[in-house]
């Protein structure tokens, strides 16, 4: 069993300053603040195929504070990976980080190790979030996968030829250290190709992928410089790289061609910072028009391979949550155009998640250097979820977050002088922090469509992940979500308890008809509470 001492002493490790962890062969450079945001590079797929040789770098930026990246063997630094439906991404990953000489975990045993056995506190796995894949030794899988220092592991992870058109991305994912990784910006867009079928409004306007990450709080004290309230965060934040920190939270710049429409991609690679994404000019909300959330095309699930467009004054995005839409750049008349994410009410026990400004915009009328989407080349694919609200569960669970105080094995993080568990449990078993050896908390069946109520007893958002698939919203607190407005997602929020009133919760509907089958994971996508237990197995038995 991986004890939460060790973890603890892993995240540390992973969190030390300059000398600690320096000495790669190789950096993770970042912009400068306040720099102009640039597109990520982008990778191909040319027959059928993504295929790099993907180094798992460290370094230490000017602050202090330990980063990590995959750079391709040709420099490319967090590229965004293009993929078309029924494409395969082929990834050769070496782990360049020094190896940690303290203690290691033995996670896995011969019958089922995949890569190495022990878990160290700089091992390395990557998880295609929210690609609906197969959760096996050398594809989606990151239970047992380990990628320890100089070690090289190879990934091929099949895209369904009915998945959906739209964001997807990739980032580590070994329990216990995830949140440093993830926090140090070990993350990349995945494009699947295709949108333009469904939602052909995107057709010709210029694309803008914006990765959204956060990071370790550079400095603290009070604000400096700006008019705006500002409440010491507990994480700084960046676009593309380029970092907003605190206390002065200077903008990165957005240049855009007056009166222009674009296209936004936005993920947020966050590791722990839940977003409400604004656009205003000159303090007025600008319409965003939303195509797509979590990678599925908005309202395309009912067959007819065409979706709808929701116009929305502002978008939450919870952590690993994608988020595509139209925008229109401010005209000459427009004084201040800025991109930001507004204050987050995380509850009593959440972190400090205040109004931080993303992006000023700028005008100019240089080329900006960004691709246009193309007219559809065919019909949109098959999508995998259609008629999903039609079916006829054939089970209903009940799951809740909750979260103690004391010493409990196998959990725990500090707050504030305090030590705080986080479970996440089916009603009727008992809490239990994760461990991969744990048996499944859930087994289901191949073909089986289930309803399952998440509810939240503790005073602080979560964020409820599923992996492997999507599931449909049906209801927020005992509400329900009128079907012309159900989306899919494979992240959603939950909101906190006050612990007065009964417990917040979600209702979704959970696909397994496809072929997905074996063990994966779900959990809440804050990873420092992933990290500290909150994450349970699931088992999918192949249909007999």
């Amino acid at each position: 069993m991986i004890l939460r001492g060790v973890l603890l002493a892993l995240a540390a490790a992973l969190l030390m300053p300059a000398h600690a962890l320096a000495g790669a062969s190789g950096g993770c450079p970042r912009p400068e603040t306040g720099s102009v945001v640039q597109p990520p590079p982008d990778v191909y797929s040319k027959n059928g195929a993504v295929r790099l040789d993907f180094n798992y770098f460290t370094s230490v930026d000017d602050k202090g504070r330990t980063l990590f990246c995959f750079v391709t063997d040709h420099g490319l630094q967090s590229p965004t990976l293009h993929v078309y439906p029924g494409d395969k991404i082929v990834l050769n990953v070496t782990n360049m980080v020094p190896a940690d000489p303290g203690k290691t975990e033995v996670v896995s045993n011969s019958t089922d190790v995949c890569g190495d056995a022990n878990m160290t506190s700089t091992s390395v796995n990557v998880h295609f979030h929210g690609t609906n894949t197969l959760p096996a030794c050398h594809s989606d899988e990151v239970i047992r996968t380990l990628i320890n220092s100089g070690e090289t592991f190879r990934y091929e992870v099949d895209i369904p030829k009915d998945e959906p058109p739209g964001m997807y991305w990739y980032h580590p994912h070994v329990h216990g250290i995830s949140s440093a990784a993830v926090t140090g910006g070990a993350s990349g867009a995945i494009e699947v190709e295709g949108i333009e079928a469904i939602q052909p409004a995107v057709v010709g306007l210029p694309q803008r992928i914006l990765v959204i990450r956060d990071l370790a709080v550079a400095s603290s004290g009070p604000a400096i410089g700006t008019t705006h309230p500002v409440v010491e965060p507990f994480w700084d934040i960046s676009t593309n790289y380029v970092p907003v920190e605190y206390p002065v939270e200077t903008p990165a710049v957005l240049k855009m061609h007056a009166g222009e429409k674009e296209f936004w991609r936005v993920v947020n690679a966050s590791a722990n910072s839940i977003l409400d994404i604004q656009l205003k000019y000159d303090t007025v909300q600008q319409p965003l028009q939303v195509v797509a959330f979590d990678g599925v095309p908005t309202g395309s699930q009912d067959g007819k391979h065409q979706g709808t467009i929701i116009t929305e004054n502002d978008i939450l995005i919870p952590p690993a949550g994608r988020a595509e839409f139209i925008v229109t750049a401010p005209d000459a008349s427009v004084k201040n155009a800025q991109f930001s994410t507004e204050t987050i009410d995380t509850g009593p026990l959440g972190d400090s998640l205040p109004f931080r400004p993303l992006a000023n915009i700028e005008l100019t009328t240089d080329p900006l250097g960004l691709p246009v989407t193309q007219a559809p080349k065919g019909p949109a694919n098959a999508q995998r979820f259609a008629d999903l609200d039609k079916i006829k569960p054939t089970a209903h669970r009940k799951l809740y977050f909750s979260e103690s105080f004391g010493h409990v094995r196998g959990g725990g993080i500090g707050r504030g002088g305090q030590r705080v568990n986080f479970f996440i449990t089916v009603k009727g078993q008992k809490p239990v922090p994760y461990d991969p050896n744990n048996p499944p908390a859930v087994i289901t069946t191949q073909g089986a469509v289930e309803d399952w109520t998440i509810e939240n007893q503790a005073p602080e958002v979560h964020e409820f992940h599923m992996h492997q698939i999507h599931f449909l919203l049906l209801a927020i607190n005992g509400v329900p979500v009128p079907p012309e407005q159900r989306q899919f997602y494979d992240t959603f929020q939950v909101p906190y308890w006050d612990q007065v009133g009964p417990f917040p919760s979600i209702k979704v509907r959970m696909d397994f008809r496809g072929p997905v089958a074996g063990d994966f994971v779900y959990h809440c996508h804050i990873l420092q509470h992933e990290d500290a237990g909150m994450m349970a197995i699931i088992r999918v038995l192949p249909k007999k």
